[in-house]
């Protein structure tokens, strides 16, 4: 990593999105050595929206589809193996008042001679009264998530939205709800025709044309909807005990606010046809400058088209610092692995990380060590997002706390038993106490300071 007394970096790339990881592709393979900082909680998780999805349909290169996270875990293998140095965490301020720019991340400063912004777009929320009341006690940003949860299974539930994004939760919450109402603002969706004919011929999702979210109603928990008219009154009322936003987003910008110029929705403003920003050598890819198309393949795409613009303008200002290679060819990619289940055959006393029910079982009643079990779905991206920095949390202790992860899909019975509401959800035991819970990703730092509380 950069900081304030070392060399200033050619590139740093801010976001790790489709358009992120292929900037900083296309920059590692023409030596440039680029530092990308991923963010971590500020205006969405790594890896982007595409965490938050099931399946991609229609990016190129993968005809029966890809899980979006295994598509995000893939871009950010290839950007790595070319030469990507990596931050996990969020870019806290950047200054662009004076070159080199000055990025603070991590508690320390990164000179950079150009950057890439990839920051994005984050979900956004209605904004009503009750929302907060039952935010995470019914209502999600996220089905991907969170529909997995014992709360929402065999139960009604709703989503929000008319796009792509709104008509794919419905059909994926299929899987686990006894029915999906999808509740339509207009008299027609915006989602792609292929998407919009998916959920009008499922006979498991009703639609309610015309209607809006009035109000929330419930104990503890979600229990029902009111929908107005779009006369803004009450006209009906559904039993639903879960409700999910797919209501668009709002670009990420939040490090550039008045030293940039955006435009009248908040997106970066950049020159027709150029990733090029209203600063010198500061470039915009992806969702954080487009209002428009929004898709991972128009990201990616304009991830090179600022990596390739930052090559040439880093030449031509005699700034670029190419490194030279050891090997031509890098070494082949790491992928994340999935955990292993362990069994009575194979269950080890000693392990810092492993999968299911027996494995817990026994280390909750055995383990004389602080136990985080961490609560997961195969689809949920926060949940990749956080497991490696949990890992690195045990690594870090040496081996005097233990983790067990527990996949909903598998053991659903147990996250019922837990109370789980949403995916990842970690809990901290010790001495067969609950000591500590967590909902949601969460700084890594956070947790090692409960365990370390412990010892």
């Amino acid at each position: 990593m950069g900081s304030a007394a070392a060399a200033v970096e050619n590139l740093v790339v801010i976001g790790s999105g489709p358009a992120g990881y292929t900037a900083a592709l296309y920059a590692a393979r023409a030596n440039l050595s680029p530092l990308l900082i991923t963010g971590y909680q500020d205006g969405g998780i790594p890896g982007g929206q595409l965490m938050t999805t099931t399946h991609v349909e229609n990016f190129p290169g993968f005809p029966d589809g890809i899980l979006g996270p295994e598509l995000m875990d893939r871009m950010k293998s290839q950007a790595v193996r070319w030469g990507t140095r990596l931050i996990e965490a969020d870019a806290e301020t950047l200054d662009l008042s004076q070159r080199p720019y000055r990025i603070q991340v991590e508690g320390q400063t990164v000179l950079a001679h150009s950057v890439i912004l990839a920051t994005g777009a984050s979900a956004n929320r209605l904004h009503i009264d009750g929302e907060d009341t039952y935010w995470s006690r019914g209502i999600s940003a996220c089905a991907i998530c969170d529909g997995a949860t014992p709360q929402f299974r065999k139960a009604e539930l709703a989503v929000v939205g008319g796009g792509d994004s709104a008509c794919e939760e419905a059909v994926y919450l299929t899987k686990y709800g006894s029915h999906v109402h999808l509740i339509v603002r207009k008299d027609s969706l915006r989602a792609s025709r292929a998407m919009a004919d998916r959920v009008l011929a499922n006979p498991q999702i009703t639609v309610h044309w015309n209607r809006q979210v009035g109000g929330f109603g419930g104990d503890q928990w979600l229990e029902q909807l009111q929908l107005n008219g779009s006369d803004g009154k009450a006209c009906e009322t559904l039993a639903v005990k879960g409700l999910f936003y797919a209501i668009g987003h709002t670009p990420n910008t939040r490090l550039v606010k008045g030293q940039l110029e955006l435009d009248a929705k908040g997106y970066l403003v950049i020159e027709g046809g150029s990733p090029n920003t209203s600063k010198e050598g500061v470039f915009a890819a992806g969702d954080v400058a487009d209002d428009q198309w929004r898709q991972a393949i128009t990201a990616a795409a304009s991830g090179c088209q600022a990596a390739l613009a930052a090559e040439r303008w880093l030449s031509n200002n005699d700034l670029a610092v190419t490194i030279s290679r050891e090997e031509v060819e890098p070494k082949a990619a790491e992928l994340p692995q999935p955990t292993t289940t362990a069994t009575e055959a194979d269950f080890s006393a000693d392990a810092l990380w492993q999968g299911g029910s027996y494995a817990l079982r026994r280390l909750y009643h055995e383990s004389t060590k602080p136990l985080l079990v961490t609560y997961t779905s195969p689809s949920c991206g926060p949940c990749h997002v956080f497991k490696p920095q949990l890992k690195r949390v045990l690594n870090e202790l040496e081996g005097a706390a233990q983790g067990v992860e527990i996949n909903l899909e598998d053991d659903p019975e147990i996250a019922a038993q837990a109370g789980v509401t949403g995916t990842p959800t970690v809990q901290l035991f010790y001495g067969k106490e609950l000591k500590k819970q967590w909902r949601g990703v969460q700084q890594r730092s956070e947790v090692k300071q409960a365990i370390e509380a412990l010892l």
